[in-house]
């Protein structure tokens, strides 16, 4: 399996959006079998998406996206796991190992929700929605 993380130097990108560098690792049955970076060509956000099919990326590990972006990634059939922070190594490892999405590489302020991430840590995430509408999903 094609696993991209959007990284910044040593780290996760805190922004996909703005993201220019991909790590890619293949994983298989537990197990980073192959790694290679790889640059995103252009800032229009469908340009990252085609990017990531170009690439046969299945999952992609991120900070935080965008909305619209974030939805154009779902509809390529692209698993989305956004709001991941800490160091690259750290974080392949822990996909590896099954323990992403998890608290321990929440970003700060995005909040853990009982296995989901949710926009805020306030009712209605600053949105307006009520309780808050966990996200992505």
């Amino acid at each position: 399996m094609t696993v991209a993380f959007a990284v910044w130097e040593d780290r996760i990108s805190p922004v996909f959006d703005a993201s220019g560098t991909l790590l890619l690792a293949e994983i298989e049955a537990g197990q980073v079998t192959g790694r290679r970076q790889e640059p995103i060509r252009g800032n229009l956000p469908i340009e990252k998406v085609v990017r990531l099919k170009a690439l046969g990326v299945q999952t992609l590990i991120c900070g935080a996206v965008s909305r619209p972006l974030a939805d154009m990634i779902a509809a390529e059939g692209i698993r989305l796991v956004p709001f991941v922070a800490g160091t690259v190594d750290e974080v392949i490892a822990a996909y590896a190992r099954g323990l992403l999405p998890g608290p321990a590489f929440a970003m700060p302020g995005c909040g853990w929700r009982g296995g989901r991430f949710g926009r805020g840590g306030r009712r209605g995430g600053g949105r307006g929605r009520g309780a808050g509408r966990p996200w992505p999903g």
